[in-house]
């Protein structure tokens, strides 16, 4: 697949590999990540609402829940909940973006097609199918199930002062992106607490890290600005899911004042939503990863 977004992105950073990113993805599943995905927990989605917004939610279930009838059809047995952005959505087939993570052994994949409401079960057929490095995932084990009794919807335009503190802490989030006729993508980044930072009532900033320079996330923003966070409470089940435009900063200066950084994403908030008691699952910390920049 030709992505003008990945190309222009990888000259800029000084890569001359022709055939790096979608280009040198394929769409069948192989049998070991047929076998990884059924043994996952959770996975991120990443889609387009309507309005032209992007959002990333989380799948959960025990292992299992996610299957592999063949090469090119993944299938979660449930879809986004009652209050999740991504709620409603596939009832057309649209494009989605799956990340399958598993913590505990800082093991990722990607899977990237069309996904539609097969009855109850969001049904996806595949169009880019791989493997992730495990850079920047802090290991978590899963420790238990206790859907919460409550689950409450907060939607906002800006940040209040608990989800400044929240992702001002955070080790991990989500993003969703997506480019026309190119498809959506969900993908993860990570570091240690405080790579993000929170500039106000709807300005974040994060650095960007050397990575596998495939560019996928950074090649859409290229094309597409507008795009979706998440972040998990790993230990409470709580989710806090931002939609908004990011704009990548090349300035080398800028950048240099941020240990690890090659660039900086700034990403303006447009919509909040809060979803508490969203994820029955809860998880433990372990370790940072050794690649998170002190």
């Amino acid at each position: 697949m030709f992505h003008r977004g990945e190309q222009a992105v990888q000259r800029r950073a000084g890569l001359t590999v022709d055939g790096w990113g979608s280009a040198g993805v394929g769409a069948t599943i192989p049998q070991v990540a047929a076998d990884f995905l059924g043994q996952q927990r959770l996975v991120v989605i990443a889609a387009v609402d309507d309005t032209g917004a992007a959002w990333a939610g989380a799948l959960t279930g025990p292992p299992g829940f996610v299957t592999v009838p063949d090469d090119r059809t993944v299938i979660a047995d449930r879809l986004p909940g009652a209050g999740d952005p991504l709620a409603g959505l596939f009832g057309a087939e649209r494009p989605v973006g799956m990340l399958a993570i598993e913590p505990a052994t800082r093991r990722r994949m990607r899977v990237n097609g069309r996904a539609h409401d097969d009855h109850g079960r969001l049904a996806i057929r595949t169009e880019q199918v791989y493997s992730n490095c495990p850079k920047y995932i802090q290991t978590r084990a899963h420790a238990d199930d206790a859907p919460s009794g409550s689950r409450t919807v907060l939607v906002t335009d800006e940040l209040a002062a608990g989800h400044r503190r929240w992702i001002a802490e955070a080790d991990t989030f989500f993003i969703a992106t997506y480019a026309a006729g190119l498809g959506a993508d969900a993908s993860h980044r990570g570091g240690n607490p405080g790579f993000v930072t929170v500039t106000g009532d709807r300005r974040l900033t994060w650095p960007d890290y050397v990575g596998n320079a495939m560019y996928m996330t950074l090649g859409n923003l290229e094309l597409e600005p507008r795009c979706g966070l998440l972040f998990l409470d790993w230990e409470n089940g709580h989710t806090l899911h931002l939609t908004g435009r990011a704009r990548v900063d090349w300035d080398p200066g800028r950048a240099a004042a941020v240990p690890g950084a090659q660039r900086l994403i700034d990403f303006d908030v447009e919509k909040v939503v809060h979803i508490a008691g969203d994820v029955p699952q809860r998880w433990s910390f372990g370790k940072y990863s050794r690649f998170n920049p002190a």
